[in-house]
């Protein structure tokens, strides 16, 4: 150990990836898991700070069934090669970048009329 500047102890001579390796091994999680619960998030999808503010601005109701539906119809899309898509749900839309698996923005069904959705290459209906 070497005493930064600041009077901190530093770890001299381990790089960030070993540093996660050895923080791992001491919480007992192997790699494999680590890559597993890493490639499940990237498969699942996210919400922009944006969508997240909609969803309580418009008190849309986040179940684990709608966000399995979410991923679902993201995966079909991106198998189909859709870049944006709109999900439209039973009372709620979605504004999904499919190639980034973040849902852009949500709109409630109360305001899904005389709406218009641009730059949108596909649609999935839940």
């Amino acid at each position: 150990m070497v005493q930064n500047i600041n009077g901190n102890q530093v770890t001299e001579g381990i790089r960030g990836s070993q540093l996660q390796k050895l923080q791992a091994g001491q919480r007992g999680i192997g790699f494999e898991q680590l890559l597993q619960e890493q490639l499940q998030k990237k498969e699942e999808i996210q919400f922009s700070k944006h969508a997240r503010e909609r969803i309580d601005q418009r008190g849309i109701e986040m179940t684990p069934s709608l966000i399995q539906d979410l991923n679902n119809a993201v995966a079909k899309a991106k198998e189909k090669g859709a870049k944006d898509v709109v999900v439209i749900g039973p009372k709620e839309v979605f504004i999904v970048n499919i190639p980034n698996n973040i849902v852009v923005t949500t709109i409630s069904g109360s305001e899904m009329k005389n709406n218009i959705f641009t730059k949108i290459d596909s649609a999935v209906i839940l």
